[in-house]
C-alpha cells in the first residue's frame, strides 16, 4: 500500500524544451497521482545554471498547462531553496555523515571515480562536500514498474558529492531535501535516474526523512539507443496540437487504446484517461522512438 494521501510530482530541469521523453514523464506522473485520488506537484531542478537555457523553465511550464497538466499548488524552484540545503548539508557536517574532498576526477580516474577514501596531499581551494558512504551499504527497495532493485553503493558508487567544489548543490542532495519538503510519496520518473535511487534512501535515512515509494517509466530512446535529451531526436512536442503527444504518451505507457477517448474537450479525455489508467501495464522498457511512431496503433489522435 502507498502512503495517503498520494503526492506525486514532476521536476524537469530547464535544458530545453519538453521533448516526448520529458512529456511521458509528466504525463505518467500526473496519471499516477490521479489514479491515486491524490495531488501532482510540479518542481523546476535549476540548481545548474551552466546547464541552463535561459527562459526554458517557463517554456515547459507553459506547455504543461496546454497539455493540461496542471500542478496543485505553487511550482518550487530549487535556485530559490539555498538555505534549505545548507541546513541539510550542516546537519551531515556536523554528525560526520559529510566530510570536505579535496580530490580532483584525476585524481579518481584509478578507481574508475568510485571515491573510498581522500587522495593524501591533495589539496583545492574549494573542496567538495561528500557523504560517507560506509563498506557493506547495501540499498534495496521494490520499484513499481522496474521491480526488485539493490544496490551496493559503497562499491558502485562510493562516498558521493553533495556539494560540487565550483558551487553548485548535487542533484542527490537537492532531491531528496525538496521531495521531504513537497510531502512526496511516490517519486515517477525516468527509468534513467534509476541508478540515483540507492543513494538518495541512504542519504534520506542519514536525514533522518520519509523514503517515497518509486515506479521508474521505460526510458524513450532514438533509434541508437540514446536518451531523448542527448539525441537529435529530442524535437519539442507540439503546443498547438497536444492530443496526438498525449495519445502517443498513453499507449507508449502500456495503456488500453480504449482507455483513450477519440473526441471531446482535453479536460474530458485527461479525466477519461485518468480513470481508465492501470498503473500494472506500464512496461519496463520501449522500443526506439522511431517504432514507437511508426506503429499503427499510435498513429492519429
Amino acid at each position: 500500500m502507498l502512503p495517503s494521501p498520494y503526492r506525486g510530482r514532476f521536476a524537469p530541469s530547464p535544458t530545453g524544451p519538453l521533448h516526448f521523453g520529458s512529456l511521458l514523464a509528466a504525463f505518467g506522473s500526473w496519471l499516477m497521482a490521479r489514479h491515486a485520488g491524490g495531488e501532482w506537484r510540479v518542481r523546476i531542478e535549476d540548481i545548474d545554471p551552466p546547464r541552463e537555457v535561459p527562459g526554458a523553465a517557463d517554456t515547459q511550464l507553459r506547455t504543461l498547462e496546454r497539455y493540461g497538466l496542471m500542478p496543485d499548488g505553487p511550482v518550487l524552484r530549487q535556485s530559490e531553496r539555498d538555505a534549505a540545503y545548507r541546513a541539510a548539508l550542516d546537519r551531515l557536517l556536523a554528525s560526520g555523515d559529510a566530510f570536505e574532498c579535496h580530490c580532483s576526477r584525476a585524481d579518481l580516474a584509478g578507481s574508475g571515480g568510485v571515491h573510498r577514501a581522500c587522495v593524501a596531499g591533495a589539496r583545492r581551494p574549494d573542496p567538495a562536500i561528500r557523504l560517507r558512504v560506509p563498506d557493506g551499504t547495501v540499498v534495496a527497495f521494490d520499484d513499481r514498474v522496474q521491480g526488485a532493485v539493490e544496490q551496493d553503493v559503497a562499491r558502485e558508487v562510493g562516498d558521493f558529492v553533495l556539494r560540487r567544489a565550483d558551487g553548485p548543490w548535487a542533484y542527490q542532495l537537492a532531491v531528496v531535501v525538496d521531495d521531504a519538503a513537497q510531502g512526496i510519496t511516490e517519486v515517477v520518473r525516468g527509468a534513467d535516474l534509476l541508478d540515483s535511487t540507492a543513494r538518495q534512501v541512504f542519504l534520506q535515512r542519514r536525514l533522518g526523512l520519509p523514503t517515497p515509494g518509486h515506479a521508474h517509466l521505460p526510458l524513450v530512446v532514438d533509434g541508437d539507443g540514446r536518451k531523448l535529451s542527448k539525441s537529435l531526436a529530442a524535437l519539442p512536442v507540439d503546443d498547438g496540437d497536444p492530443l496526438p503527444a498525449l495519445r502517443a504518451a498513453w499507449l507508449a505507457l502500456g495503456q488500453a487504446p480504449e482507455g483513450w477517448l477519440d473526441s471531446g474537450a482535453l479536460h474530458r479525455r485527461l479525466a477519461a484517461a485518468a480513470a481508465a489508467f492501470e498503473p500494472s501495464r506500464i512496461p519496463r522498457t520501449l522500443p526506439p522512438l522511431a517504432a514507437l511512431h511508426n506503429a499503427p496503433v499510435i498513429d492519429g489522435a
